[in-house]
């Protein structure tokens, strides 16, 4: 009785471990690599609810020119009539893994215009995701240009 017992009990303590075994970082990080590509998809197709969905109640946007805005006003320069991107790509995109810490950077290239004046950025980006209750939201956003030669 007492071998069944610790077997048992062996066998409980491994499928509770394997119940809270830390989820595949690989998927996790193909989550989130598609996360960027919806919002990259939002922002041509200027579907704020979609945009909205995916930033933390305290997102902090850091643009290229060194301005910086809170979700609020993020969320109001992307609804600006205005503003009519027509392209925004990302690429060589790389996830790191701090937890339920990700940062994400890439290349990223955009294009449209803004107020009828046509603009066209390549840049770099890094991207701040946390993940709260079961949801990756992101809480922070950078870009900068790239040199052009």
């Amino acid at each position: 009785m007492f071998r069944f017992t610790t077997t048992l009990l062996l066998w409980t303590a491994a499928i509770s471990a394997l119940a809270q075994a830390p989820p595949d970082l690989t998927k996790v990080k193909e989550n989130l690599i598609g996360l960027e590509r919806m919002w990259n998809q939002a922002q041509v197709g200027r579907d704020s609810a979609a945009i909205a969905a995916l930033v933390g109640d305290h997102f902090v946007n850091t643009e290229y020119d060194g301005e910086v805005s809170n979700r609020g006003k993020f969320l109001a320069d992307f609804a600006d009539p205005k503003f009519k991107p027509s392209l925004m790509n990302i690429q060589n995109v790389e996830v790191e893994m701090y937890g339920t810490t990700a940062i994400v950077t890439g290349d990223y290239h955009t294009k449209g215009t803004y107020g009828g004046k046509l603009y066209e950025h390549f840049g770099r980006f890094t991207d701040t995701w946390v993940q709260e209750d079961g949801k990756w939201l992101c809480v922070a956003s950078h870009t900068s240009l790239k040199k052009q030669n």
